[in-house]
């Protein structure tokens, strides 16, 4: 039987409020300051990766839980305007759902986050059931799941026995101490997708030559490594593919790199050759990198080889 969804993940579920302007520090002491705008959409790594993933044709189901409030409605409006299904999302009013305030100045942010719905997916709400019905599997924001973190490595072995291909997005360790149950999750994922800083920490290696060896020592099969404003590269035990990135006008990159999650995943689960995998991934990421928040500026499956195509009229 074909399984339901091509991608299934679990749902940080929260919106973002994004502050941007050229002074945007917090000043203590009852201290006023005027910033430039503010804009208020739907947050969390994952969320954002599965509005992505669908956009570029991939049957999308996510797993959370959302407060019965506003923000917890606009979590479920944005998903299903993005084709994502959300029938595996809860609506619990003894919950309040999530909220990042993104400090935005030029290329740099700061973030401050309530956890609430983010962190409420527990390892019992994992079923086979659930598993059964993708193909893969995707799970970022692995420090946040506070819930979910211990079960992980379990969860991502039952998915590989079930059939399930499964990646992972680290994201940012609030704690800053960079281990959990992640080693052991690691050697079950076949694609790893961190940044140079998070691949760095992880590893904890100085450089990064270094830090892919120790990677693909854990038994990581690809790391697609995401390089920012320098793009990316795709390591495997043979190969090694680059994308350079075109020059990325304006924007707070909010959710750049969960949309390059969702591009390359959308190209290997067709079976395109990896490196064209890698350069719709990062297609996607600067798309959105250009746009306030995570969702504007994502791309859709027809509109990839235009952005390809203009990105080599620029090299």
């Amino acid at each position: 039987m074909t399984p339901k969804y091509d991608v299934i993940t679990f749902g940080d579920m929260c919106v973002d409020l994004i502050v941007t302007g050229d002074d945007v520090t917090p000043q203590f002491g009852q201290v006023e300051k005027v910033v430039g705008n503010y804009t208020l959409e739907m947050g969390g790594s994952c969320c954002i990766f599965a509005c992505q993933a669908a956009k570029l044709g991939l049957r999308v189901g996510i797993l959370g839980r959302v407060g019965d409030d506003d923000f917890g409605r606009l979590i479920l409006r944005r998903l299903k305007e993005s084709g994502v299904d959300t029938q595996h999302v809860m609506v619990d009013p003894q919950l309040k759902t999530g909220l990042g305030i993104a400090l935005c100045r030029e290329n740099d942010r700061a973030i401050l986050t309530y956890l609430g719905s983010i962190c409420a997916v527990e390892p019992g709400d994992v079923t086979d059931e659930f598993l059964a019905s993708a193909r893969h599997l995707h799970h970022g924001s692995f420090f946040l799941h506070t819930r979910l973190q211990p079960q992980i490595p379990d969860i991502f072995r039952r998915a590989r026995a079930l059939g399930l291909s499964t990646s992972l997005d680290p994201n940012w360790d609030p704690a800053e101490q960079w281990n959990s149950t992640l080693l052991a999750a690691l050697s079950l994922a076949d694609v790893v997708m961190p940044n140079e800083q998070e691949a760095l920490l992880i590893s904890g290696c100085d450089n990064l030559g270094d830090a892919i060896a120790w990677f693909q020592r854990q038994g990581v099969a690809m790391v697609a490594l995401k390089q920012g404003t320098a793009g990316a590269t795709l390591y495997t035990a043979q190969t090694v593919h680059s994308f350079t990135a075109p020059p990325v006008v304006g924007g707070d990159s909010i959710g750049a790199g969960d949309s390059f999650d969702a591009g390359f995943l959308a190209g290997w689960l067709r079976d395109l050759p990896l490196a064209r995998c890698l350069d719709i991934a990062g297609q996607c990421g600067c798309a959105v990198a250009q746009g306030t928040g995570g969702l504007q500026g994502q791309p859709t499956w027809p509109t990839i080889d235009v952005f390809i195509d203009e990105w080599r009229k620029q090299r």
